[in-house]
């Protein structure tokens, strides 16, 4: 019949050097030199002529720097088909004052064309799809746009 031998290492549970003596003797994390490429600059810098063959000069040291990145505005949009199903709601609230609807009081900043208005408003938005500003002006109102975004679909051509 066989037996199961504990191993030496259960033994050392709880004890806060596992059998390594003082403190001082070993490192925190076992007997590996260390994380990464620590070590390399040590003795004598023996590394140092390989790791600049294999990667470069450019391997040690810091090298420029990070670009903040840009704050980018989150689109919200409403439809028209929505303005127009819960036109009677929206007057009741207080967000259309006067045939005038300004989105932000929706917190909505973009104006899109699915759907169709019958009222004749005056829309003020952040941005709008060509299709909603036709819409709105088709129905006799007017869309006030208050930043108008392009893409750049072609590099402007330089006249010689």
């Amino acid at each position: 019949m066989t037996t199961n031998k504990r191993k030496k290492v259960v033994r050392y549970r709880g004890s806060k050097t596992h059998g390594g003596g003082s403190m001082k003797k070993r490192r925190g994390a076992g007997n590996r030199g260390g994380r990464g490429m620590a070590g390399t600059g040590k003795r004598a810098k023996t590394k140092k002529p390989s790791i600049i063959q294999m990667f470069g000069s450019n391997y040690f040291g810091k090298f420029g720097f990070k670009r903040p990145s840009k704050i980018l505005i989150k689109i919200k949009a409403v439809n028209l088909g929505y303005i127009e199903d819960n036109f009677d709601n929206l007057v009741t609230k207080g967000i259309i004052k006067k045939d005038t609807l300004n989105l932000a009081d929706m917190k909505k900043n973009k104006l899109l064309a699915s759907g169709n208005l019958t009222k004749k408003l005056k829309i003020k938005a952040q941005f709008a799809s060509k299709k909603a500003v036709e819409k709105v002006q088709k129905a006799g109102g007017s869309v006030e746009v208050a930043e108008v975004v392009k893409k750049v679909t072609e590099e402007p051509k330089e006249e010689a």
